[in-house]
């Protein structure tokens, strides 16, 4: 599964979920910052990666925004506000655990949320 964090996860834990063998990009790392949430979900779908990101409400929306315009999507994961910002490798092994569990990666318009590594 392929992966692109939006610019309000850092680019840390890209960094540490590499490590983990997870493909992980991030907007920081992309030149992404500052462009806005339709142009992130745009960029993650040209590049068949999931958006992850902690803007739960606003996703939601652009989802259901990009199926009635039959645009392009990958899905979205959302970081919970159970799982901190600043725990990145937190997040890192949560994401790499997701990879783990769907290796064929998930449908087009999924909007989901990525479970704590210890539950």
């Amino acid at each position: 599964m392929r992966f692109y964090l939006d610019e309000d996860l850092s680019a840390r834990i890209a960094e540490i979920a590499r490590g983990l063998q997870v493909d992980v990009v991030a907007a920081q790392e992309c030149g992404h910052l500052g462009r806005d949430d339709d142009f992130q979900l745009a960029f993650a779908a040209s590049e068949s990666r999931c958006l992850v990101t902690r803007n739960r409400d606003h996703f939601r929306a652009l989802t259901v925004q990009f199926i009635h315009q039959e645009r392009p999507h990958a899905g979205v994961l959302v970081v919970p506000y159970s799982l901190p910002p600043d725990r990145f490798r937190l997040i890192a092994a949560a994401l790499a655990e997701y990879d783990r569990r769907h290796p064929g990666g998930i449908s087009p318009y999924t909007f989901d949320f990525l479970p704590h590594p210890e539950s």
